[in-house]
């Protein structure tokens, strides 16, 4: 296939880490890409919480062969609204061969898709697991609603395809009953060496926390929607571990937990580390019995990946987007998510070494087989060659 000029939209990016899994996978997926010879470049802000990234403005950066461009966001920054963003995508979005927009409940990706309709333009649309009715309906339900009536909806129906990084993620899309598009099935991924490259000598709070007493570890956000509640009263079940919370609190989640955990009894086996990275990330990962990760809602869940990297067994509930990868390899325990069945899914594995032993290996081997970024790359690459087979240069879908 000749090489891309492929524009992808995302609200943030490089170095905005708190902002968790879909930071790592865009990027990921942007520099498997231009390792495959196609011209990658990214529009995102420069938005990091209540912060700006310390990044050039409207010029770019190239980070990993992808040129990044950021642009401010001084007003409705939850919104990540750019006027200079919006006015680069008018005046560049005509040379490039096609977009991929990233998130669904932001202003960047859906002001890219009424741009690449106006160039003609086609465009790949990825709601990163925001198209859940569940979620729509907990949290900001009126404010969601209103967003896909207005924009959203004929921005998903317009598409020339939707990227889904698991079957769940299009299971829950399909319930809203819209008339999308194609989906597109290619999954997240992984740096080949990610459990070499976080090699090294841990710092004393991790030193501390991994001796002892065998723990499970959950790494991630420290939000309601990872299931944290849901592990710590399986947690009150087992007896003789400990559960070490690697992840960042931005939501100010942790103090309920740790009611919580009181509650139960077993506040002293409950350990937070905050957000991990480096060696200490993968201290964390190599010495751990097992990776937890009942989440009430997940699209696809990185972390699972990188835990099998890392040769350790997972234990994951069913809405977890990775549950049928995990099912389907026997690469850990898909559980249902209440106390009982998840504490005996943690169970089976804290008390078979052997079990956990080889569930850890084949997952190894699954990441090294299915989900590196160059084999991810090489799947959204076919993507692109049938939207612009089918689309032959014009937009493709059901305005």
């Amino acid at each position: 296939m000749r090489g891309l000029r492929i524009l992808h939209v995302t609200p943030t990016y490089i170095p905005a880490w708190r902002y968790g899994g879909p930071i790592r996978s865009v990027h990921g997926l942007c520099a498997g890409l231009a390792r495959r010879g196609h011209e990658v470049h990214v529009f995102t802000t420069n938005v990091d919480g209540p912060h700006d990234s310390p990044v050039p403005l409207g010029v770019p950066v190239m980070l990993d062969g992808v040129a990044v461009r950021y642009f401010p966001s001084h007003r409705l920054r939850r919104l990540y609204w750019s006027p200079p963003l919006a006015a680069a995508l008018k005046a560049e979005l005509p040379r490039f061969d096609l977009a991929h927009l990233h998130s669904l409940f932001n202003w960047p990706p859906v002001a890219a898709a009424r741009s690449c309709q106006e160039a003609g333009v086609p465009y790949l649309f990825a709601p990163r697991g925001m198209l859940v009715r569940e979620l729509v309906g907990r949290k900001s339900r009126l404010l969601k609603s209103l967003w896909l009536a207005l924009a959203g909806r004929s921005c998903l129906e317009r598409a020339a395809g939707i990227h889904a990084t698991s079957p769940l993620e299009i299971t829950d899309a399909a319930k809203f009953g819209y008339r999308l598009p194609p989906f597109h099935l290619v999954p997240n991924g992984i740096d080949s060496g990610e459990s070499e490259l976080v090699a090294g000598e841990p710092s004393p709070l991790i030193r501390r926390l991994i001796q002892g007493a065998p723990y499970i570890l959950f790494m991630g956000r420290v939000n309601w929607k990872k299931g944290v509640d849901r592990l710590l009263r399986a947690l009150a079940l087992l007896e003789g571990v400990k559960l070490i919370i690697a992840g960042n609190d931005e939501e100010g989640y942790r103090p309920e937990l740790e009611l919580l955990a009181t509650s139960l009894g077993i506040g002293e086996r409950v350990s937070y580390t905050g957000e991990v990275e480096g060696a200490d990330k993968g201290a964390l990962l190599r010495q751990a019995r097992l990776l937890a990760l009942p989440s009430y809602s997940e699209n696809f869940g990185i972390v699972v990946l990188e835990a099998m990297a890392a040769g350790r067994p997972v234990v994951v509930t069913p809405e977890v987007g990775l549950a049928s990868t995990v099912r389907e390899t026997g690469a850990g325990i898909v559980a249902e998510g209440e106390p009982q069945p998840l504490a005996d899914a943690l169970a089976r594995l804290l008390g078979d070494q052997e079990l956990a032993e080889r569930m850890g290996a084949q997952g190894r081997v699954t990441v090294q087989e299915r989900f590196t970024w160059d084999a991810v790359a090489l799947g959204m690459e076919r993507v692109y060659e049938e939207l612009l087979a089918c689309g032959k240069g014009k937009v493709v879908g059901h305005g």
